[in-house]
C-alpha cells in the first residue's frame, strides 16, 4: 500500500482560526478541556451508530445514550 501525502501525521491544534501542529500532550488536554467545560450537561454527549451493527447493538447504543447519558442526541446511517 503506497503512502499517503495528505494523511495527518500529528495532532493539530486551532489557534485563532488557525491550525498548527501541536505536540499530543497539548492536543489531548485541549480536548479534555472541552469536554470538561460541558460536563454534566446531556447536550454534551451525542452517539452515532452505523447500520452494519447488529439491531440489538443499535438498541444498546441508544439506550446508553438515553438512560445512562441522559442525552436523545443519538443517529443512525440507518435513516438514509
Amino acid at each position: 500500500m503506497g503512502r499517503s501525502y495528505t494523511r495527518l501525521t500529528e495532532p493539530l491544534v486551532r489557534d485563532g482560526g488557525t491550525l498548527r501542529p501541536a505536540s499530543w500532550d497539548e492536543a489531548l488536554g485541549r480536548a479534555a478541556a472541552g469536554f470538561a467545560r460541558h460536563q454534566g450537561t446531556p447536550a454534551a454527549f451525542g452517539m452515532f451508530s452505523c447500520s452494519k451493527s447488529t439491531n440489538e447493538v443499535n438498541y444498546l447504543a441508544q439506550k446508553f445514550t438515553r438512560s445512562v447519558m441522559g442525552s436523545n442526541n443519538i443517529d443512525s446511517c440507518n435513516r438514509t
